[in-house]
């Protein structure tokens, strides 16, 4: 199964939190193949790069670091070469549905669920999920 995971769920993962953490350790283990494209990428940088998102953080800044280059290698880089422009309420999320229709995933992992529910464009075989639900999907 092909997901794109959401940098909030991956920053989720880093603070330890529950279903975020277990969505991104299932990815690991290659129970799905997350897909990165250059836009999530340099998105997963700034998240990484911002030290007052990380004052809850258990991890130390190598393991973070770490933790990111593990999670690299086991994506699928995934060009873009159609932007679909799905008019998404926050427009800064188009590219993870322009990447998932690049890729062949199925389901984009996140916590903004709103901001995917009023897709002017839709795509039948795309769905945004929770990592709760996407642990779900896993088990069936």
């Amino acid at each position: 199964m092909r997901v794109v995971v959401d940098t909030n769920v991956f920053l989720g993962a880093m603070l330890g939190r529950g279903a975020a953490n277990a969505a991104i350790a299932a990815c690991l283990r290659g129970q799905a193949v997350p897909l990165m494209g250059t836009t999530l990428l340099a998105e997963y940088e700034d998240i990484h790069g911002r030290s007052s998102l990380f004052s809850r953080c258990l991890l130390t800044v190598e393991e973070r670091e770490e933790l990111l280059d593990i999670f690299l290698a086991v994506c699928e880089w995934t060009p873009i070469y159609f932007g679909w422009r799905p008019n998404l309420r926050d427009e800064g999320d188009n590219h993870l549905v322009e990447l998932a229709v690049s890729g062949g995933a199925c389901l984009i992992v996140t916590r903004n669920l709103s901001d995917f529910s009023r897709m002017e464009l839709r795509f039948p075989s795309l769905r945004a999920v929770s990592p709760e639900d996407f642990l779900k999907e896993l088990q069936t």
